[in-house]
């Protein structure tokens, strides 16, 4: 099947499965017309690729999991290897979110602050949106 009927068929565009493809993640014979051909295996390596993604996991780490992914969810074998990335991703994520809970609470502290001390207070606030101030 074409880029195209591949796209259809899984829902994904075919500027993202270009990209998986010169990601290493998804392969395609060429036709004698040029064109990708996709098997129909294709069908669920896209799908195994985007519950990965959904996932949080990088293109890389996709890549070297793939090989040990069974089933459109997929599950994935537990290879020594396999489950070494899968629980450095973890921890990475893990610091990622404490991060985020530290950002949440200094904010919330400042909140706080700032609406103990009344609107009589310098410099007023006339409203600007808080998006443009630099984080």
């Amino acid at each position: 099947m074409r880029i195209g009927e591949l796209g259809r068929r899984t829902g994904v565009n075919t500027h993202q499965l270009r990209y998986y493809e010169a990601q290493g993640l998804l392969e395609a014979d060429r036709g004698a017309n040029g064109y990708r051909e996709y098997d129909e295996h294709a069908v669920l390596r896209v799908k195994q690729i985007r519950h990965l993604l959904d996932a949080g996991l990088s293109s890389e780490d996709i890549a070297y999991l793939l090989p040990c992914a069974v089933g459109e969810a997929p599950e994935l074998l537990g290879c020594p290897d396999l489950l070494a990335a899968m629980r450095s991703r973890l921890r990475r994520l893990e610091d990622q979110l404490d991060r985020l809970a530290r950002s949440r609470d200094a904010l919330t502290g400042y909140i706080a602050a700032a609406e103990r001390t009344g609107s009589e207070s310098y410099p007023p606030f006339d409203g600007t949106d808080l998006e443009s101030v630099p984080a």
